[in-house]
């Protein structure tokens, strides 16, 4: 539950950086993917009654439990999957937190704007994804702080005797969500003489994912700021209950780069008295929102 020493930390810098290097890499090319976070242009709820919505023709609607879609060919819809045009009314059904990357239209080749339907909140909502969005298209990578080796700290994994639920918040306050905690790592940072708890998420094949506040979330100035709550993953923990917790890994949620995100917030208790400089900034700004109001 300690940072990795200086002796050992300088052993290590170089592999470390090379690693690090290759992650960040890896990042910058996930983001910007074809139709990814950097390309959504809007979030709309969708009515009960078939109506128009912002950026995509057709008609849309839904009931509580099945999402519609009615359009003529001349609306230039096609279905994503199949790319079959869309003549008629189509309908499909998600359970919660669910999306599908439904019909798609515009631009030479009529895939320029993909429609992702989506269920959050027990709600259906439609968001576009446009590959001509500035935000993807003048992407060049996340700024970053330096690399710094002492942040990749030691930590130990306390598992609860059952997994918590616990109530939390999103980047859309329509949308509450809700934190599985499995456990908490426990680990100390470099100039503090007390014990940090984070609470983890698991996922797939036992890895642990900490979403948390620290002191550099909207500080001054702005070039040493990030957003308002970042994310880290470690490995599985080792048959010690130890992993390592390397905050040079700490990376935003899609909502720091996107107004369309339903990103779940930090638990209460996941707030670092510290400033992180390490990790992922706070990326440009965006354009402001457009979004539906509640539905009815």
């Amino acid at each position: 539950m300690t940072a990795l020493n200086n002796t050992t930390a300088g052993a290590q810098t170089d592999p470390q950086l090379a690693r690090w290097q290759r992650f960040r890499n890896s990042r910058n090319t996930a983001l910007a993917s074809a139709h990814g976070w950097l390309t959504l242009a809007s979030f709309q709820w969708l009515e009960d009654r078939p109506g128009a919505v912002d950026l995509a023709p057709g008609l849309w609607s839904t009931d509580g439990t099945t999402a519609f879609l009615t359009a003529v060919a001349a609306d230039g819809l096609t279905l994503v999957e199949t790319g079959e045009p869309v003549d008629g009314t189509l309908s499909a059904t998600l359970s919660d937190e669910e999306s599908l990357m439904w019909v798609q239209y515009g631009g030479d080749d009529g895939r320029q704007v993909v429609v992702e339907l989506a269920m959050r909140a027990d709600k259906y909502a439609i968001r576009t994804r446009d590959s001509k969005s500035p935000v993807f298209t003048e992407f060049d990578g996340v700024p970053t702080f330096d690399f710094r080796p002492e942040l990749a700290v030691q930590a130990k994994f306390v598992r609860y005797p059952e997994p918590v639920d616990i109530p939390i918040g999103t980047a859309n306050p329509l949308v509450d969500g809700v934190h599985r905690s499995v456990g908490e790592l426990v680990f100390r940072l470099p100039g503090k003489d007390h014990e940090f708890h984070l609470q983890a998420e698991e996922e797939n094949l036992g890895a642990l994912t900490v979403t948390f506040h620290d002191e550099t979330n909207g500080a001054a100035p702005p070039e040493q700021a990030t957003a308002e709550w970042r994310k880290v993953s470690t490995a599985r923990p080792r048959p010690d209950s130890t992993v390592i917790l390397d905050f040079n890994r700490a990376i935003n949620y899609p909502s720091a780069f996107t107004p369309y995100g339903t990103c779940p917030m930090p638990v209460k208790n996941n707030s670092l008295d510290y400033r992180i400089e390490a990790g992922e900034k706070e990326p440009a700004p965006f354009p402001p929102a457009r979004r539906s109001p509640r539905p009815r």
